[in-house]
């Protein structure tokens, strides 16, 4: 029986306990999507709180690719040296550190990267305005750019790296039918929308070696009309475990319109934390490969039991950790209660205008 707190190892790297900082956007990259002093502090700052792996921001592998502004970037060897840093405060500060890759593809920002997002298909429905389906050339051009990606996180000194084919993302719209409605190889069932993200696998691997820890996250299902359900989730979940990859991260629906569904907000009891367990059950059932959980984590008993119980080998979170940092070493000095963090999503306002994400309801209550 597993504890939150005991070591593991993911492939060859050691995790002195079993709570991940789940990746995502702080908003406070450079222009170019280059590492900042902010950025740094914000990294150290969970280093110093305790947790065993930090997964980094969604760090953009080409310059089409960018979802947002101010994203980490990796698409250029001149952004090592910040990346390099990055690491090393991580390292400093006792954890370990995973960068997360990604092409937001359908959701692109066209402004941003000067030209129409790329996508697995044309679909309407989803933006109001075109974009351009990808060719067979542009699906390779993208699969070698996560791997050099890759290996500019591996020479950075991270610890390992992550696939995002979750939330909409590119390679998450190629899982997806209501994105993918391709009619070449890339397109059908399961197992040919699956190709992409298979081989992008397969470059990484190429890329850094068999010994560097590759992650993927995925959804569990994408929440939408004809998106991708669990039956299917779980195939490709099969499939990347038979190409060798280390640990999945599960999480769930597609972000549109500025949210995911489900619902990330109103986390109030414990019965509606942890809201992808029971699809979690499924993979684990299924799959031996490293299962990390996301979604809605917020106290350590639930914690304690998904790990006692089976149903996750890890525990993932990003919002409870943007209030408190340091959740970790608070649970493990002894003080159990539940993460302060209120799940209204008011952290992301701040980042949007360019100050860089931090708890705006906490800055709130601090105020007579």
């Amino acid at each position: 029986m597993n504890t939150p707190f005991e070591a593991s190892t993911i492939n060859e790297m050691k995790l002195v306990n079993r709570f991940i900082r789940s990746a995502t956007w702080e908003g406070m990259a450079a222009d170019n999507g280059a590492c900042t002093p902010e950025l740094i502090n914000l990294m150290t700052a969970l280093a110093k709180g305790g947790l065993g792996l930090i997964i980094s921001s969604h760090a953009y592998v080409t310059p089409e690719g960018q979802a947002g502004p101010w994203q980490l970037g990796v698409y250029n060897d001149a952004l090592v040296p910040g990346l390099e840093a990055m690491a090393k405060a991580v390292h400093d500060n006792g954890s370990k550190i995973v960068m997360q890759l990604a092409h937001a593809g359908f959701f692109a920002n066209a402004k941003l990267i000067g030209q129409t997002p790329l996508a697995p298909s044309n679909v309407e429905g989803f933006a109001k305005s075109p974009r351009t389906e990808m060719t067979v050339a542009d699906i390779q051009n993208v699969v070698k750019a996560y791997g050099a990606a890759a290996k500019r996180a591996q020479n950075a000194g991270f610890d390992g790296v992550q696939i995002h084919a979750a939330h909409g993302y590119l390679l998450s719209q190629f899982l997806s039918p209501a994105f993918n409605r391709r009619n070449d190889s890339y397109g059908g069932d399961i197992r040919h929308r699956a190709r992409a993200v298979v081989a992008v696998l397969r470059q990484i691997r190429q890329a850094v070696g068999r010994d560097y820890p590759v992650l993927v996250k995925m959804n569990c299902r994408d929440f939408i009309e004809n998106g991708l359900v669990v039956e299917d989730s779980l195939e490709v979940g099969t499939m990347l475990e038979s190409e060798g990859i280390d640990a999945i991260e599960l999480s769930g629906g597609v972000l549109v319109g500025g949210k995911l569904s489900p619902s990330r907000v109103e986390i109030k009891s414990e019965e509606k934390e942890a809201y992808f367990q029971d699809d979690a059950r499924a993979f684990k059932r299924k799959l031996r490969v490293p299962l990390i959980l996301v979604g809605g984590n917020r106290s350590f008993q639930v914690a304690e039991r998904l790990i006692n119980e089976g149903t996750a080998d890890y525990i993932s979170m990003s919002r409870p950790l943007i209030r408190e940092p340091d959740l970790i070493n608070r649970w493990r000095a002894g003080d159990l209660s539940k993460a302060a963090c209120v799940s209204d999503n008011m952290c992301f306002g701040p980042a949007r205008k360019g100050e860089g994400i931090y708890c705006l309801t906490e800055e709130r209550e601090k105020k007579p």
